[in-house]
């Protein structure tokens, strides 16, 4: 009688199961690339609360630094990423076919540029020697479009190409003018005033903001799934909402961080939910898209610009 009973339970739990994970979706895998910048933070969470499975996905979660993610989806290792607007622009112009599907976060103080206390403005950079990550990644285009705005370009000086963390940690060692930087390393420049002060962030320059997209292949051979990926990330702001400590716990841990600091990382960032995500295609991603793909053509980062109005599928946050 035990044992009928325990069969009977076993077969309503999968049953909930099933019914609970979209059809279609079932098990179906995807390899996530991104980094262990704050904004993507939820998506670890969707994977670690096991909000990705209960949707029917079965998902793995790569760090891959932003220089080096395109590789991993030409080559098929991964089929989805996180990364800033302007990146999905240089990697289609490159010859990486990706398609945004929802807007993951904007940064309010998370970027910036980090310099020596007797640097005076951007204007005084001419000439200095700056740590940024490679070109085509997101520092780097901050770095040029900081420049920008205050009329000098990236020739004005030399760049020594360095992931944020490292570029973070050198700068406070004493190495390098300047250094580009988020957070959570941003903090730990933050925590120590005698290395150098933050001298602009996008406060002062709102431009970075993040999207999460897959291969246009993986789309269309998984329309079910790429709803899940999108409704799971809408889920995992709600578990923030509703929990946020523990939700915070879990996402510091993933980048060596309490959830109290991990907190303070977070508050120099917005993630979006749908309606800011509906607002964000509405308008305001095509205009930044423009504007960027025009600065990229400007400093060699691309050759030609890529058909923009292919380069979102919005019917997911819809």
């Amino acid at each position: 009688m035990k044992l009928a009973k325990l069969a009977w339970m076993g077969a309503a739990a999968l049953g909930a199961a099933l019914v609970a994970a979209p059809a279609g979706a079932q098990g179906t895998k995807v390899a996530i690339g991104i980094s262990g910048w704050t904004g993507f933070a939820p998506l670890t969470l969707a994977k670690e609360a096991g909000i990705f499975s209960k949707n029917g996905l079965d998902v793995t979660i790569k760090k891959i630094p932003q220089a080096s993610r395109h590789l991993a989806i030409a080559s098929g290792d991964i089929q989805c990423a996180a990364t800033t607007v302007e990146t999905w622009i240089v990697w289609n112009a490159n010859g990486v076919a990706t398609t945004q599907l929802f807007q993951l976060d904007k940064s309010y103080g998370a970027d910036g540029m980090v310099v020596r206390n007797d640097v005076k403005s951007i204007k005084d950079l001419k000439g200095k020697k700056v740590a940024a990550s490679a070109p085509g990644t997101a520092p780097y285009f901050t770095l040029a479009w900081f420049l920008k705005k205050n009329g000098l370009s990236v020739k004005d000086v030399t760049v020594v190409n360095m992931e944020p963390g490292p570029a973070a940690q050198a700068f406070i060692a004493g190495q390098n003018d300047v250094a580009m930087t988020y957070e959570p390393y941003l903090s730990a420049v933050r925590e120590k005033p005698e290395a150098g002060k933050i001298i602009a962030t996008t406060l002062d320059y709102p431009m970075v903001m993040d999207t999460f997209g897959c291969t246009p292949k993986f789309i269309a051979d998984n329309e079910t799934a790429a709803r899940a990926l999108v409704k799971s990330y809408f889920e995992a702001l709600e578990m923030i909402k509703a929990d946020q400590k523990k939700a915070y716990e879990i996402m510091g841990a993933d980048v060596k961080q309490s959830g109290e600091a991990f907190g303070k990382s977070a508050s120099y960032l917005r993630w979006q939910d749908r309606a800011a995500n509906q607002k964000f295609f509405a308008g305001e991603f095509a205009a930044f898209s423009k504007e960027a793909a025009d600065l990229l053509l400007e400093i060699g980062v691309i050759k030609q610009i890529p058909d923009l109005s292919k380069l979102a599928d919005t019917r997911f946050v819809q």
